[in-house]
């Protein structure tokens, strides 16, 4: 099975899709430049190609900067190979991926929800681990009291907060000072 990936311009940068014949099995959000988010692509898929989009990442593309020009798009109609995850992340993914564009849930809701109570550091170790965010909508779940919390993407909270005021989650729209 043939692994490709494209790049493709967002207001956040140059993100990256990474699909296998009809699933899409990666995402990378913007680095520091382009050179270091295709290392990064070719660190985690050293077999990837890149080549033109088809129909799945031309998908994936248009739901992606919709969603980050304020337009609700939750791509849950782009199918995802998960397989390669432990049992309890997917668990965890199903639950982030059925949160609408503009609401959230904290780690606990999360936890509970998969049946594990208490569990919310479990469920911050398994969003960190997500392999395609955005479509695995790990920005959607917050700390405790609304906060921001971790996000293990480049420009951690603040791209988490970027993409959050993108979808207008209430309180994460205002201006801040950083």
């Amino acid at each position: 099975m043939m692994t490709h990936y494209t790049l493709f311009g967002t207001s956040l940068g140059r993100c990256v899709v990474i699909w296998r014949e009809n699933r899409v099995v990666g995402f990378q959000l913007p680095e520091r430049s382009d050179a270091a988010t295709i290392t990064r692509v070719r660190d985690l898929f050293p077999e990837a190609d890149q080549i033109e989009p088809g129909p799945l990442p031309r998908r994936v593309i248009d739901g992606v900067t919709a969603l980050l020009r304020g337009e609700p798009d939750p791509l849950t109609d782009v199918e995802l190979d998960l397989t390669s995850r432990p049992e309890f992340d997917r668990r965890i993914y199903a639950v982030a991926r059925a949160i609408p564009p503009g609401r959230t849930l904290t780690y606990g809701d999360v936890a509970s929800a998969v049946g594990v109570p208490g569990g919310a550091q479990a469920v911050g170790q398994a969003l960190g681990r997500n392999p395609i965010p955005i479509l695995v909508p790990c920005h959607r779940v917050l700390a405790a009291h609304g906060a921001v919390g971790g996000f293990s993407a480049a420009g951690g909270a603040v791209t988490k907060r970027a993409l959050l005021a993108a979808e207008r989650v209430p309180g994460f729209d205002d201006p801040t000072l950083f």
